[in-house]
């Protein structure tokens, strides 16, 4: 007698289901190992980037760049060189900019420096506390005639902090973002008159003990080992549980 057509149809919906289990686990398993492998390379991008900016921030200070330079700069770059420039600064025409620091809430003093090199760079003075955002709370700090800063280069910060925009127009910043700064200030075009970077100046002292410099903080989170432990950890957990499901089937059938 011919055989009932219902089982051969039950195996092969069964054979079906095995094939897709196995696709679903080996395209999960495949993702979580190249989850993996990416977080490697980030780690090894991530301990190169380290090493770069160490050797930056203890290097002799070179000149800070110049227009014909400026084209080029990048975060890989340039960012945290250390520099030195020399001019005047534009008091009268500093900006305030929030900060949270080691030593509380305040203010970052971003000043024009007009170099004698031609060109106009903003030079982040340091940190004064709330109570001496005044400009008389560090007119002591502000000297006269030609200076020398030494500092690290760092790239423009444009938009403004986390959920807070910066409002040029009510004179609010939460971010050093050069381009508008210098619009605000009315201190020329970026990058043409202005350089498209700012610097930190060093901890240097000022006269009168205000702003404070040398506050910058480099540091990089490198989690990345952790996270490609994680997801070769979840690659060997759906391995396993591949294999577990897939002998399963086969007592069962």
């Amino acid at each position: 007698m011919p055989q009932p057509a219902a089982p051969a149809a039950g195996r092969r919906r069964s054979r079906l289901a095995r094939l897709l289990l196995i696709l679903a686990g080996l395209a999960v398993t495949a993702v979580f190992l190249a989850l993996g492998t990416w977080q490697v390379e980030r780690r090894t991008w991530k301990l190169d980037l380290i090493d770069r900016v160490e050797a930056r921030i203890h290097a002799e200070p070179a000149p800070a760049p110049g227009p014909e330079a400026w084209a080029g700069l990048t975060a890989a770059s340039a960012e945290y060189r250390r520099v030195r420039l020399t001019g005047r600064f534009a008091y009268d025409r500093a900006a305030l900019v929030q900060a949270v620091t080691e030593r509380g809430a305040g203010f970052w003093v971003l000043v024009p420096l007009v170099t004698d090199r031609g060109f106009t760079v903003l030079v982040n003075r340091g940190f004064v506390p709330t109570e001496s955002r005044a400009p008389a709370a560090r007119a002591a700090g502000e000297p006269d005639g030609a200076v020398t800063v030494t500092g690290l280069l760092r790239l423009t910060e444009p938009g403004g902090g986390f959920l807070r925009h910066n409002d040029p127009a009510a004179d609010r910043w939460f971010s050093r973002d050069v381009a508008a700064i210098a619009a605000a200030r009315g201190i020329g075009r970026v990058p043409t008159e202005v350089a498209p970077y700012f610097v930190d100046a060093d901890a240097t002292p000022n006269p009168g003990g205000l702003p404070v410099g040398g506050l910058t903080v480099v540091a990089f989170h490198n989690n990345h080992l952790v996270y490609a432990l994680t997801w070769y950890a979840l690659a060997a957990m759906t391995a396993g549980a591949l294999i577990y499901a897939l002998k399963g089937i086969r007592r069962g059938s």
